[in-house]
Protein backbone atom coordinates (compact mmCIF):
# COMPACT_ATOMS: atom_id res chain seq x y z
CA UNK A 1 0.00 0.00 0.00
CA UNK A 2 1.08 3.99 -0.64
CA UNK A 3 1.55 6.23 2.64
CA UNK A 4 3.09 9.71 3.24
CA UNK A 5 5.94 9.38 5.89
CA UNK A 6 8.34 11.49 7.67
CA UNK A 7 11.99 9.87 7.88
CA UNK A 8 13.13 13.16 9.55
CA UNK A 9 11.89 16.37 11.18
CA UNK A 10 11.23 19.17 9.10
CA UNK A 11 9.37 20.66 6.81
CA UNK A 12 6.87 19.71 4.27
CA UNK A 13 8.92 18.61 2.06
CA UNK A 14 9.80 15.87 4.79
CA UNK A 15 6.56 14.10 4.12
CA UNK A 16 7.55 11.29 1.49
CA UNK A 17 5.08 9.08 -0.54
CA UNK A 18 6.07 5.82 -0.73
CA UNK A 19 5.08 2.12 -0.78
CA UNK A 20 4.87 0.36 3.00
CA UNK A 21 4.14 -3.15 3.87
CA UNK A 22 -0.03 -3.60 4.52
CA UNK A 23 -0.79 -3.77 8.34
CA UNK A 24 -1.99 -6.88 10.27
CA UNK A 25 -4.47 -6.82 12.99
CA UNK A 26 -3.90 -8.04 16.39
CA UNK A 27 -5.42 -8.57 19.35
CA UNK A 28 -7.95 -6.13 19.88
CA UNK A 29 -7.24 -4.35 16.85
CA UNK A 30 -8.81 -3.69 13.53
CA UNK A 31 -7.60 -3.04 10.09
CA UNK A 32 -9.31 0.23 8.15
CA UNK A 33 -9.38 0.52 4.26
CA UNK A 34 -8.82 4.54 5.04
CA UNK A 35 -10.96 6.81 2.37
CA UNK A 36 -10.25 9.93 3.96
CA UNK A 37 -7.80 11.68 6.30
CA UNK A 38 -8.12 14.56 8.30
CA UNK A 39 -5.39 17.06 8.21
CA UNK A 40 -4.85 18.89 11.77
CA UNK A 41 -2.29 21.50 13.29
CA UNK A 42 -1.25 18.52 15.25
CA UNK A 43 -0.05 17.02 12.22
CA UNK A 44 2.31 19.86 11.47
CA UNK A 45 3.67 19.30 15.48
CA UNK A 46 4.54 15.99 14.67
CA UNK A 47 6.24 16.70 11.22
CA UNK A 48 8.35 19.33 12.65
CA UNK A 49 9.17 17.25 16.15
CA UNK A 50 7.67 20.29 17.93
CA UNK A 51 5.55 17.14 19.51
CA UNK A 52 7.13 13.95 20.00
CA UNK A 53 5.70 11.04 19.00
CA UNK A 54 6.51 7.61 20.82
CA UNK A 55 8.10 6.05 18.25
CA UNK A 56 11.38 7.63 16.44
CA UNK A 57 10.81 8.23 12.66
CA UNK A 58 10.13 6.64 10.02
CA UNK A 59 6.55 6.82 10.53
CA UNK A 60 3.34 7.46 9.06
CA UNK A 61 1.69 11.04 9.63
CA UNK A 62 -1.92 11.85 10.44
CA UNK A 63 -4.18 10.72 13.33
CA UNK A 64 -7.68 11.48 12.10
CA UNK A 65 -9.59 9.04 9.68
CA UNK A 66 -12.59 7.21 8.47
CA UNK A 67 -13.22 4.15 6.00
CA UNK A 68 -14.65 0.78 6.33
CA UNK A 69 -13.43 -2.15 8.34
CA UNK A 70 -11.24 -4.98 6.31
CA UNK A 71 -10.25 -7.12 9.08
CA UNK A 72 -10.65 -7.62 12.93
CA UNK A 73 -8.10 -9.33 15.18
CA UNK A 74 -8.79 -11.68 18.15
CA UNK A 75 -11.13 -10.25 21.05
CA UNK A 76 -12.42 -7.48 19.30
CA UNK A 77 -16.45 -7.11 19.81
CA UNK A 78 -16.98 -3.15 19.03
CA UNK A 79 -17.04 -3.41 15.15
CA UNK A 80 -16.98 -5.86 12.74
CA UNK A 81 -15.82 -6.31 8.87
CA UNK A 82 -17.97 -3.90 6.28
CA UNK A 83 -18.31 -1.64 9.01
CA UNK A 84 -18.08 2.30 8.26
CA UNK A 85 -16.14 3.98 10.97
CA UNK A 86 -14.00 6.43 12.31
CA UNK A 87 -11.24 7.67 13.99
CA UNK A 88 -9.22 10.12 16.02
CA UNK A 89 -5.96 10.22 18.19
CA UNK A 90 -4.64 7.45 16.75
CA UNK A 91 -1.41 7.72 14.81
CA UNK A 92 -1.35 6.30 10.53
CA UNK A 93 -4.13 8.13 9.08
CA UNK A 94 -1.90 9.14 6.02
CA UNK A 95 -2.37 5.53 4.70
CA UNK A 96 -4.65 3.41 2.62
CA UNK A 97 -4.70 1.00 5.22
CA UNK A 98 -4.45 1.54 9.01
CA UNK A 99 -4.21 -0.82 12.14
CA UNK A 100 -6.17 1.24 14.57
CA UNK A 101 -7.42 -0.62 18.08
CA UNK A 102 -10.98 -1.02 17.92
CA UNK A 103 -11.74 0.52 21.12
CA UNK A 104 -10.75 3.81 19.42
CA UNK A 105 -13.12 2.95 16.65
CA UNK A 106 -17.05 4.74 16.48
CA UNK A 107 -18.92 3.45 13.62
CA UNK A 108 -20.71 5.70 11.51
CA UNK A 109 -24.45 6.20 11.22
CA UNK A 110 -26.00 5.74 7.84
CA UNK A 111 -26.43 9.47 7.23
CA UNK A 112 -23.10 10.26 7.92
CA UNK A 113 -20.26 10.05 5.51
CA UNK A 114 -17.04 8.54 5.67
CA UNK A 115 -15.69 12.60 4.50
CA UNK A 116 -17.85 13.81 7.14
CA UNK A 117 -16.72 11.47 9.55
CA UNK A 118 -12.56 11.97 8.70
CA UNK A 119 -14.02 16.09 8.94
CA UNK A 120 -15.19 16.07 12.46
CA UNK A 121 -13.88 13.52 14.76
CA UNK A 122 -10.65 15.56 15.63
CA UNK A 123 -11.54 18.93 15.40
CA UNK A 124 -15.46 18.29 16.27
CA UNK A 125 -14.24 16.25 19.55
CA UNK A 126 -12.22 19.41 19.82
CA UNK A 127 -15.01 21.67 19.65
CA UNK A 128 -17.21 19.61 21.50
CA UNK A 129 -15.24 18.91 24.83
CA UNK A 130 -13.91 22.62 25.21
CA UNK A 131 -17.87 23.83 24.99
CA UNK A 132 -19.65 20.91 26.52
CA UNK A 133 -16.65 20.14 29.48
CA UNK A 134 -13.80 22.66 29.53
CA UNK A 135 -16.20 25.70 29.76
CA UNK A 136 -19.86 24.12 29.64
CA UNK A 137 -21.63 27.10 28.09
CA UNK A 138 -25.48 27.95 29.48
CA UNK A 139 -27.31 30.48 27.96
CA UNK A 140 -26.52 34.12 28.45
CA UNK A 141 -22.61 32.95 28.70
CA UNK A 142 -20.59 35.05 26.48
CA UNK A 143 -17.41 33.59 24.54
CA UNK A 144 -14.46 34.52 22.20
CA UNK A 145 -13.09 31.73 19.52
CA UNK A 146 -9.98 32.51 17.96
CA UNK A 147 -9.54 31.29 14.01
CA UNK A 148 -13.06 31.27 13.40
CA UNK A 149 -12.95 30.19 10.43
CA UNK A 150 -10.96 27.57 10.76
CA UNK A 151 -11.87 23.70 11.37
CA UNK A 152 -12.30 23.94 14.91
CA UNK A 153 -13.50 27.31 15.02
CA UNK A 154 -16.17 26.72 12.44
CA UNK A 155 -17.29 23.95 14.60
CA UNK A 156 -17.00 25.74 17.83
CA UNK A 157 -19.39 28.55 16.67
CA UNK A 158 -21.52 26.51 16.17
CA UNK A 159 -21.67 24.69 19.59
CA UNK A 160 -21.63 27.40 21.26
CA UNK A 161 -24.62 28.51 19.58
CA UNK A 162 -26.55 25.02 20.14
CA UNK A 163 -25.78 26.09 24.03
CA UNK A 164 -27.16 29.08 23.92
CA UNK A 165 -24.20 31.24 24.39
CA UNK A 166 -23.52 34.52 22.55
CA UNK A 167 -20.46 34.04 20.46
CA UNK A 168 -17.33 36.25 19.59
CA UNK A 169 -15.53 35.66 16.87
CA UNK A 170 -11.85 36.88 15.36
CA UNK A 171 -10.76 36.51 11.70
CA UNK A 172 -8.66 37.74 9.31
CA UNK A 173 -10.68 38.82 6.19
CA UNK A 174 -13.77 39.82 5.22
CA UNK A 175 -14.13 36.21 3.48
CA UNK A 176 -13.97 34.62 6.31
CA UNK A 177 -16.12 36.82 8.52
CA UNK A 178 -18.85 35.96 6.12
CA UNK A 179 -17.94 32.16 7.51
CA UNK A 180 -17.77 32.63 11.05
CA UNK A 181 -21.42 34.40 10.62
CA UNK A 182 -22.58 31.54 8.92
CA UNK A 183 -22.04 29.51 11.74
CA UNK A 184 -23.61 31.48 14.19
CA UNK A 185 -21.26 34.19 15.32
CA UNK A 186 -22.65 37.38 16.85
CA UNK A 187 -20.03 39.47 16.89
CA UNK A 188 -17.34 39.37 14.28
CA UNK A 189 -14.17 41.04 14.94
CA UNK A 190 -10.81 41.04 12.06
CA UNK A 191 -8.26 41.10 13.71
CA UNK A 192 -5.93 42.41 11.19
CA UNK A 193 -8.37 45.60 11.04
CA UNK A 194 -9.25 46.19 14.61
CA UNK A 195 -8.31 45.61 18.70
CA UNK A 196 -10.76 42.49 19.48
CA UNK A 197 -9.61 43.47 23.62
CA UNK A 198 -11.21 46.72 22.71
CA UNK A 199 -13.90 45.34 20.36
CA UNK A 200 -15.02 42.72 23.02
CA UNK A 201 -14.96 45.80 26.24
CA UNK A 202 -17.07 47.64 23.91
CA UNK A 203 -19.33 45.49 23.23
CA UNK A 204 -19.91 43.86 26.95
CA UNK A 205 -20.07 47.44 28.44
CA UNK A 206 -16.75 46.42 29.71
CA UNK A 207 -18.06 43.53 31.69
CA UNK A 208 -16.33 40.86 29.55
CA UNK A 209 -16.54 37.35 28.72
CA UNK A 210 -17.08 34.11 30.68
CA UNK A 211 -14.95 32.14 28.37
CA UNK A 212 -11.77 32.51 25.67
CA UNK A 213 -11.09 29.73 23.61
CA UNK A 214 -7.32 29.93 21.83
CA UNK A 215 -6.04 27.67 19.75
CA UNK A 216 -3.42 30.51 18.73
CA UNK A 217 -1.64 31.12 20.97
CA UNK A 218 1.40 33.38 21.11
CA UNK A 219 0.08 36.13 19.57
CA UNK A 220 -3.55 36.39 20.94
CA UNK A 221 -3.09 35.05 24.82
CA UNK A 222 -2.08 38.57 26.67
CA UNK A 223 -5.34 40.52 24.95
CA UNK A 224 -7.41 37.01 25.30
CA UNK A 225 -6.73 37.80 29.48
CA UNK A 226 -7.82 41.26 29.40
CA UNK A 227 -11.06 40.28 27.40
CA UNK A 228 -12.40 37.71 30.43
CA UNK A 229 -14.78 38.86 32.92
CA UNK A 230 -13.58 38.06 36.69
CA UNK A 231 -13.37 34.50 37.55
CA UNK A 232 -13.44 34.10 33.45
CA UNK A 233 -11.52 30.76 32.10
CA UNK A 234 -8.62 30.95 29.54
CA UNK A 235 -9.31 27.58 27.50
CA UNK A 236 -5.13 27.78 25.29
CA UNK A 237 -5.78 24.60 23.27
CA UNK A 238 -3.46 25.24 20.45
CA UNK A 239 -0.32 27.55 19.62
CA UNK A 240 -0.53 27.75 16.06
CA UNK A 241 1.55 31.56 16.46
CA UNK A 242 4.44 30.17 18.73
CA UNK A 243 4.44 29.05 22.32
CA UNK A 244 2.78 31.27 25.12
CA UNK A 245 5.88 32.11 27.40
CA UNK A 246 5.54 31.28 30.98
CA UNK A 247 3.32 33.16 32.89
CA UNK A 248 3.55 34.68 37.02
CA UNK A 249 0.24 33.22 38.26
CA UNK A 250 -0.01 36.48 39.60
CA UNK A 251 -1.48 37.85 36.49
CA UNK A 252 -4.21 35.84 36.69
CA UNK A 253 -5.47 37.35 40.29
CA UNK A 254 -4.33 41.05 38.78
CA UNK A 255 -7.21 40.48 35.97
CA UNK A 256 -9.64 39.15 38.63
CA UNK A 257 -9.31 35.66 40.09
CA UNK A 258 -9.02 34.10 36.53
CA UNK A 259 -8.71 30.46 35.44
CA UNK A 260 -6.11 29.14 33.01
CA UNK A 261 -6.12 25.54 31.43
CA UNK A 262 -3.94 23.86 29.18
CA UNK A 263 -6.51 20.83 27.92
CA UNK A 264 -6.12 18.19 25.21
CA UNK A 265 -8.55 15.95 23.28
CA UNK A 266 -7.15 12.65 24.77
CA UNK A 267 -7.98 13.59 28.34
CA UNK A 268 -11.36 14.10 27.17
CA UNK A 269 -11.79 10.67 24.92
CA UNK A 270 -9.85 8.61 27.59
CA UNK A 271 -12.29 6.20 28.04
CA UNK A 272 -14.58 4.74 25.13
CA UNK A 273 -17.68 5.72 27.11
CA UNK A 274 -16.45 9.71 26.72
CA UNK A 275 -15.44 8.90 23.15
CA UNK A 276 -18.72 7.22 22.27
CA UNK A 277 -21.05 10.01 23.90
CA UNK A 278 -19.52 12.65 22.45
CA UNK A 279 -19.11 11.01 18.99
CA UNK A 280 -22.92 10.66 19.53
CA UNK A 281 -24.03 14.25 19.94
CA UNK A 282 -21.58 15.07 17.12
CA UNK A 283 -23.18 12.58 14.46
CA UNK A 284 -26.46 13.56 15.93
CA UNK A 285 -26.32 16.61 15.10
CA UNK A 286 -25.14 16.51 11.38
CA UNK A 287 -27.48 13.97 10.87
CA UNK A 288 -30.16 16.64 12.24
CA UNK A 289 -28.92 19.16 10.30
CA UNK A 290 -28.11 21.61 13.47
CA UNK A 291 -24.22 21.07 12.80
CA UNK A 292 -22.49 21.60 9.24
CA UNK A 293 -18.98 20.23 8.86
CA UNK A 294 -17.30 22.54 5.95
CA UNK A 295 -14.79 20.61 3.64
CA UNK A 296 -12.69 23.60 2.33
CA UNK A 297 -10.57 21.40 0.23
CA UNK A 298 -9.19 17.84 -0.89
CA UNK A 299 -5.75 16.93 -1.61
CA UNK A 300 -4.12 13.22 -2.39
CA UNK A 301 -2.03 11.60 -0.13
CA UNK A 302 0.28 12.51 -3.09
CA UNK A 303 0.21 16.15 -2.15
CA UNK A 304 0.29 16.54 1.64
CA UNK A 305 3.34 18.51 1.29
CA UNK A 306 1.05 21.04 -0.69
CA UNK A 307 -1.63 20.53 2.16
CA UNK A 308 0.99 21.60 4.96
CA UNK A 309 1.58 24.44 2.89
CA UNK A 310 -1.63 25.60 2.45
CA UNK A 311 -2.43 24.67 6.24
CA UNK A 312 0.86 26.63 8.10
CA UNK A 313 0.25 29.36 5.17
CA UNK A 314 -3.30 30.49 6.66
CA UNK A 315 -4.83 29.31 2.92
CA UNK A 316 -7.31 27.19 4.43
CA UNK A 317 -11.03 27.46 5.69
CA UNK A 318 -13.34 24.74 7.11
CA UNK A 319 -11.50 21.30 7.00
CA UNK A 320 -9.29 19.58 5.27
CA UNK A 321 -9.19 16.50 3.80
CA UNK A 322 -6.15 13.72 2.28
CA UNK A 323 -7.55 11.56 0.10
CA UNK A 324 -5.79 8.35 -1.06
Amino acid sequence: MQAVRVHQFGGPEALVYEAVSDPQAGPGQAVVRIEAAGLNFIDVYHRTGFYKLPAPPPFVLGQEGAGTVLAVGDGVSEVATGDRVAWCGVQGAYAEQATVPAARLVKLPAEVSTRQGAAVMLQGMTAHYLACSTYPLHAGDACLVHAAAGGVGQLLCQIAKLRGARVFATVSTEDKAALARQCGADEVILYTHQDFEAEVKRATGGNGLQVVYDGVGRTTFDKGLACLAPRGLMALFGQSSGAVPPIDPGRLAAHGSLFLTRPTLFHYIATREELTARASDLFGWLAAGKLEVRIGAEFTFRDAAEAHRALEGRRTTGKVLLIP
